[in-house]
């Protein structure tokens, strides 16, 4: 299978992920990230999902048939490498791989390949279409 080409995240998802980060801690927060062409734009929080001080469980049997971009993940003890668990993960889960950590601003997160090597993804301005949103309200009718 081709591996997506990713050019970046947009900037709100980046701020959900920093705020559901900040949020759980001293939890750890777990997601897989999706991509709306080149441009990862939505975290999937998978069912059971389990959450902790010292680890974050994704249970990958969970997730529907779709490609995933890469993973995201807190440390909230502010260390930004991955761990051995980590790599592993990242291995099976796309190619850009977040870590984020206190102060959980923009400036407190890494990417990573699926190798664990690190790797630059942009922060991109994108404007989300409301009006997709808004029809699906309309099918309820």
């Amino acid at each position: 299978m081709r591996k997506k080409r990713i050019a970046g995240i947009a900037r709100d998802t980046l701020n959900f992920i920093l705020e559901a980060s900040r949020s759980t801690a001293p939890s750890e927060f777990a997601g897989l990230l999706q991509a709306d062409g080149e441009i990862i734009t939505e975290v999937l929080i998978l069912p059971g999902t389990e959450s902790s001080r010292m680890s974050a469980l994704v249970r990958l049997y969970m997730l529907p048939n779709m490609q995933v971009a890469g993973s995201v993940h807190s440390h909230p003890s502010g260390a930004l490498r991955p761990s051995e668990p980590d790599l592993l993960f990242f291995s099976r889960t796309g190619d850009c791989h977040i870590i984020v950590g206190p102060p959980f601003d923009e400036h407190s997160w890494v990417c990573y390949n699926a190798s664990g090597v690190g790797r630059d993804l942009p922060i991109l301005d994108v404007k989300f279409d409301d009006d997709d949103f808004d029809d699906d309200l309309d099918d309820l009718d």
